[in-house]
């Protein structure tokens, strides 16, 4: 059996040797953390400019203008790390994006996401489709208002192109 007292001396041990690597990384770290930060940043950037076609992407540079912490979150963690991972190509995170926005009725991410998907090849029927898919997992209301929103993103596309598809 230990005694109390060898186990406070043991236990002390471990702490000590983890407050010495937690201030190791607190020094020399902040310079990796630097690097590995500014590395997603970029691949952030490469995910974005291949979804929206090589052109910003007007509602993160809104944002990037008041809020630049959460446009960097954004392009860093959510671009640079998720949309990034090899899993899913981004053809198909973008359907799993549009069907998520959809059901959650948030029309102006669904919309943006929706775009990105038609720039990859998702076609107007394959939108179309998850849109109906939609009823069944959160209801009518929510698939009228993503119907809405591709077609408010159809019309913009057509009149963008001067009537072709």
């Amino acid at each position: 059996m230990i005694s109390r007292k060898t186990r406070r001396k043991t236990s002390r041990k471990p702490i000590a040797a983890a407050a010495a690597v937690c201030t190791l990384m607190l020094i020399g770290g902040g310079v990796f953390a630097q690097d590995a930060a500014a590395d997603r940043l970029q691949r952030g950037e490469e995910v974005l400019r291949t979804l929206n076609a090589g052109k910003p992407q007007a509602t993160l540079e809104g944002l990037r203008q008041e809020f630049p912490f959460l446009a960097d979150a954004i392009t860093g963690y959510a671009l640079g790390e998720v949309w990034r991972r090899p899993v899913l190509d981004h053809r198909t995170r973008q359907i799993a994006a549009v069907a998520a926005f959809a059901a959650l009725g948030h029309r102006p991410f669904m919309k943006i996401h929706a775009g990105y998907a038609l720039n990859l090849g998702v076609t107007a029927e394959e939108l179309k489709e998850v849109v109906y898919l939609t009823t069944v997992h959160a209801g009518f209301p929510r698939a009228i208002e993503a119907a809405q929103t591709l077609a408010e993103l159809f019309k913009e596309r057509e009149q963008q192109t001067g009537g072709a598809k």
